[in-house]
């Protein structure tokens, strides 16, 4: 019975900034990404993917600046900039989309200790949103 309410009071914890630091798989593409602390903000990196699993070696062919079109996604930052918001949210990123090249305005919002939301925008109301789960 204590493990039970031990368990729902973690669940309706509220989120610190640290909540994101970790090893998240995306909701596409199997990717594994990695949140780290770079100075005052956070940054991700792409550590794998399907992709990269079939083709270790993939560039970034998309990239629509040519003079970045041959550096490898596998280790590439596609989060960058988050700044600490309200509640373990995270705003005013950049995220990078290395399926068309493109760079989005983001936020990452925790949902509990296991999942977040990332959420790119082109602009304002045109936005997607992913969950992402922890890998431990």
């Amino acid at each position: 019975m204590s493990l039970l309410i031990a368990t729902a009071l973690l669940a309706g914890a509220a989120a610190t900034p640290e909540t994101v630091i970790g090893r998240w798989k995306t909701e596409t593409r199997n990717a594994i990404v990695e949140i780290a602390r770079c100075g005052p903000s956070i940054c991700g990196k792409i550590l794998t993917s399907d992709a990269l699993r079939a083709n270790p070696s993939m560039k970034d062919a998309n990239n629509s600046n040519t003079a970045l079109r041959n550096r490898p996604i596998q280790g590439m930052q596609m989060l960058s900039g988050f700044k600490a918001d309200k509640d373990g949210v995270w705003s005013s990123g950049q995220v990078y989309n290395a399926e068309d090249g493109k760079t989005y305005s983001g936020k990452i919002t925790p949902v509990g200790a296991n999942q977040l939301k990332l959420r790119g925008c082109v602009f304002f109301p045109l936005c997607k949103t992913q969950t992402w789960t922890r890998v431990r």
